[in-house]
């Protein structure tokens, strides 16, 4: 589990495309504490440490990875946000995230607001309905509060800090981002769909 909140941005050292791709992700972490197995939310994929090194950790993605996120188009100097994993009694700065990317958004526009950026994200329609005003989302890994929504598009306001702790600065419209919604909103709809079925 992760909360969103961004501790480092990574870079794509190498990319290996041979069978599951392998990525190697240069890190300002202690990889010393870094365990072989470990998980950590990469753009908000949560993926597997299988190899370490001084100021650089490993990881293989799978095709159905790629599909399913914006994996595919990493490529040599990609930068990344990157969390590690909670541990027992660690600060909840966020919201609980999985790591499990529910789908692909795109940004539509970004204008400035203040020393803000609004951006609008264009959602694919089978997750449109889990997205609230006033909700939690997670854009490539960050735990954002949605300011409102408007049919198939929702709207976030990104302050200079994480504009400039995190990728989401670098985004430019067109670009695809990594879209995890709400774990509570997941389920309320899964238990509504339930009691719909039992009436």
């Amino acid at each position: 589990m992760f909360t969103g909140i961004i501790t480092d941005v990574g870079r794509v050292r190498t990319v290996n495309k041979m069978g599951d791709w392998r990525f190697v992700i240069e890190t300002t972490f202690d990889t010393a504490t870094l365990d072989l197995g470990a998980s950590v939310c990469c753009a908000g994929v949560c993926l597997t440490v299988v190899e370490t090194g001084v100021d650089w950790f490993a990881v293989n993605v799978s095709t159905e990875t790629r599909s399913m996120t914006t994996l595919e188009t990493w490529e040599t100097g990609t930068r990344i946000n990157l969390e590690r994993s909670l541990k027992m009694g660690d600060e909840m700065g966020g919201h609980m995230v999985s790591g499990h990317v529910d789908g692909v958004a795109t940004l539509d526009f970004s204008t400035s607001e203040g020393g803000s950026q609004r951006m609008s994200f264009r959602l694919p329609d089978v997750l449109a309905r889990f997205v609230a005003t006033k909700g939690s989302i997670t854009i490539n890994g960050v735990s954002l509060t949605v300011n409102d929504v408007d049919q198939q598009r929702f709207h976030v306001n990104i302050i200079p800090h994480t504009q400039n702790v995190t990728t989401l600065g670098d985004l430019a419209p067109g670009d695809r981002v990594n879209l995890e919604i709400d774990m509570l909103a997941r389920y309320v709809a899964r238990l509504t769909e339930t009691d719909k079925s039992v009436d």
